[in-house]
């Protein structure tokens, strides 16, 4: 399996590595595509990733596939807290910690996002300007 911080690599693949689950493992393929799917769902409708909603169906999908304007290592990041926190949630206190920092990454995911746009709609009107 290629390394999870490749932008190349497995989306499936590495969420399975992330989850400590062993190579030729596929008996949760389909739960965890389902998360990672709501997941996917959740980061569209925060203005996250490609316009048109991306999902996946098995392990070929990749995460350049999906690429979002330098914020690949939170989008990682907030897909492996959310899909944990539902298929193997963790004991009371880890349970807290992980929480916090999958609202703290949605947050900072939202206002990048928001950042970008700005500086886009900045260019852009400075295109016109120049016309």
């Amino acid at each position: 399996m290629t390394d999870s911080n490749d932008a190349t690599s497995s989306i499936l693949g590495s969420i399975k590595k992330s989850l400590n689950i062993p190579d030729g493992i596929a008996v949760f393929d389909p739960d965890l595509i389902m998360l990672i799917n709501t997941t996917f769902a959740k980061l569209n409708q925060m203005g996250i990733g490609p316009s048109e909603p991306f999902s996946i169906n098995d392990e070929t999908a990749t995460w350049d596939q999906f690429s979002e304007k330098g914020l690949d290592a939170m989008v990682k990041t907030y897909m492996y807290l959310e899909v944990r926190l539902v298929f193997d949630p963790p004991t009371a206190s880890v349970l807290t910690s992980m929480e916090k920092k999958r609202d703290e990454l949605e947050w900072r995911l939202n206002v990048a996002d928001d950042e970008l746009l700005h500086v886009t709609d900045e260019q852009d009107g400075d295109a016109d300007d120049d016309a």
